[in-house]
Formats: structure tokens, sequence, C-alpha cells
């Protein structure tokens, strides 16, 4: 009796000093020690396929470009057919504007003073064109567009270490895959405002072009700036989407072959080598020069989409995110060391990219941010080995 009583009193002593010093008594925990513990290995690892099925839907893309509301232009050299274009025809007065200006330009005796002819096309003098003024550019949401992530499959490599039999820590990884960005819609630009033409005399009664025309033209026109849908795959991105997971595995080892498990944990997103469409890039410079003729005060040669000065520069950007994972599989034991796992996972992430159009002495010409809703779901399917 007095063995055990000494026995219990050791005993007792212990579990203070584990309390007290956890530093100390850490490596002889049999739930966090190195050894194995009830006939159960440590550590797992496998190997297989991982797909990734993103189930977002694409979001609008919000743009911004260096043209403040109110802005004013000179209008400098116009095609016709541009400024005519560009007139709102959707009041009275925008449809009496163009029936006189239209006039003008037909007139035998009047469009010599007001025109110039090159290469076939008839243009409004620069002292015709006037001054603009344009709204509608800083900033608007492109309804009806947005970016989608293609699904992928790459080689995935999920390691476990084991608390007890039943609890575990995973570290889901494998080798980043490059995916593809789908886009989806047209984006426009809706340009508004008006032009005041210029004032120069032409020979009929005395009365020069303004008081013909009587008064400021109103503008309204969306201007083409790029069809996402129509270049398919607009950029790829390398994804690093490492995660950890807490799990919680049913059964028992030894006893049961096969063992369901569940887990939840956290994703890290991180996306680098990032390669736009040539065309959509293509797109975006031209529009870069729109903005830029503006703002160097040539907003014909924008609605005419003929080049700046300017060298506008392409940069795609995507946000590192983190999401929440969970998961639920099951693993079958081909021996003690052996096992096929499969697990269909969710993580809610939800990415953010933007693209700038940037030159070097204009600065940024044009901001377009859009949510990328990827909200994977992953399936796996390996084979492990434990130790």
């Amino acid at each position: 009796m007095e063995f055990h009583n000494e026995k219990k009193l050791a005993y007792l002593v212990a579990s203070i000093s584990a309390l007290s010093f956890p530093v100390f008594s850490y490596a002889d925990s049999p739930y966090f020690s190195l050894k194995d513990g009830d006939g159960f290995k440590r550590f797992s690892v496998s190997v297989g396929a991982l797909h990734v099925m993103p189930q977002g839907k694409a979001q609008p893309i919000n743009i911004n470009t260096a043209v403040p509301e109110g802005t004013k232009s000179e209008v400098g050299r116009i095609s016709t057919s541009s400024v005519l274009g560009a007139i709102d025809t959707s009041t009275a007065d925008g449809v009496d504007k163009k029936r006189k200006l239209e006039t003008l330009i037909n007139s035998g005796l009047v469009s010599p003073l007001i025109l110039d002819e090159i290469d076939g096309v008839k243009y409004l003098k620069p002292s015709v064109g006037g001054t603009a003024e344009i709204d509608g550019l800083s900033s608007w949401t492109a309804q009806g567009t947005g970016l989608e992530a293609d699904d992928v499959t790459t080689l995935g490599i999920m390691t476990n270490y084991f608390f007890t039999d039943n609890i575990s820590l995973e570290v889901k990884a494998g080798i980043p895959p490059k995916v593809d960005i789908k886009g989806k819609g047209n984006i426009s630009a809706p340009l508004t405002g008006s032009v005041d033409p210029g004032n120069v005399n032409i020979i009929i009664a005395d009365i020069d072009a303004g008081s013909i025309i009587g008064g400021n033209i109103p503008l309204k026109q969306d201007i083409q700036v790029t069809n996402l849908g129509a270049h398919g795959k607009v950029a790829e991105a390398r994804a690093w989407t490492p995660a950890f997971e807490f799990q919680y595995h049913f059964g028992k080892t030894g006893v049961n072959k096969f063992r369901p498990y569940i887990g939840l944990g956290l994703m890290y997103a991180y996306f680098n080598e990032l390669e736009m469409n040539s065309n959509l890039e293509a797109d975006l410079v031209a529009a870069g020069h729109k903005i830029a003729n503006i703002k160097l005060g040539e907003a014909g040669k924008a609605l005419d989409g003929i080049e700046s000065a300017a060298n506008p520069k392409v940069k795609l950007e995507a946000k590192d995110a983190f999401a929440p994972v969970a998961t639920a599989g099951f693993t079958y034991d081909f021996n003690d060391r052996w096992f096929a796992v499969g697990s269909i996972s969710y993580a809610h992430l939800k990415g953010e990219t933007t693209i700038t159009v940037n030159d070097a002495e204009l600065g940024e010409l044009i901001n377009a941010k859009s949510d990328i809703e990827i909200n994977p779901i992953l399936g796996y399917a390996g084979i492990g080995y434990r130790f």
C-alpha cells in the first residue's frame, strides 16, 4: 500500500510539474511528442491530383481616368464623321444642332471655309473645332463586365501531423498552376458634355459658324474601349494557394480501414507571373492615347482614335488574399503505412485585380479595379504514406 501511495504521489508531482513547466515537459506529452502513441503514426504525406473548380461570378469593373468632370480641352482638327457621331440627339436641340452642322458641311459654298480634306477624309478645321467640356470619363462602373478564373488541375501535396489518433494539422500545398483568367462583357466610356464651336467668320450674311449652329453642341457617346468577351483568355497568372487546416478523423487506427474526416482552416492566395492578352493590352494602350489626347488639349484626336504624343504602358496586378477553407474527406488504409485519400474542399476566396495605364510624363491615365470571386471547390485524390 505504501508503494502505491508513493506512486500516486509521484504522478501528482509529475502532473503539477507539467502544468507549471510546460516547456520542459513538452517532449514527454503523449499528445505532442514525436513518439508513436496508441499505434498511430504522427506524420503522413500524400501526393495526388488536385482539381480546382472556381464557382464565383464576374464582378463589374470600376474605372477611373485622369479626366475630371468638367474638363475643358481644345478640340482641334476632327473628322466630320466623329463630331457628327458624338452629338447627343436624344433632345430636339441636339437634333437641330446636328442638322445645321450637316448643312454647313455639305454646303458647296461654306464647306471649303470650314473643312480640310486629307486622304479623302473630311475634317473640321482646327479653328472651327472650338472647345469641348467633357464629363462622364472621371469614374464609372462597367456593368455586365468582369473577370473569372478557369478550372485547373495540378499536383497536390498534403502533409499531416497527428496530435492524437483523431486530431491533426494538415498543410495543403502543391505545384502552383498557371490559371487562365477569362473576360466577360464590353467596356465603353460614357462620354457626355458639350462643344463650343470656333468663332470663325463665314461670309454668309456676315454671321459665324457658332451663330449659324446656335450655341454649344451637346455631346453624348459611348466610346469603345475593349470587348473582354471577344478576347477569350484575357490574362493568366501563377497561383500559389497554400493552406493549413485542423482536421478531425473519425474511427481508430488499426480498427477502421475507412476513416472519414472533416477539417477547417485558412488559405493564403498569392499570384505572380501575370501575363495579359496582347489584344487586350493593345486596346488599353489605345484607350490611354484617348485620355492623353484630352489631357494634351487635342480632344478631336481622342474621338478620331489617333495616337497621342504620350507613351501609355499597361500594368496588371493582383492582391494577396486570405480565405477560410473547409474540407470533407476520407482515408482508406492498405496497411499501417500506405493509404488512399480523397477529399472535397471549399474556400471562400475573393481577390482584387488592378489594371493601370500610365505615361511617364502624364502619370496615371486609367485605373480599373475588379474583384475576382474565385470561391473554388477543390477535388483531391491521392496516395499517402505514414511514418
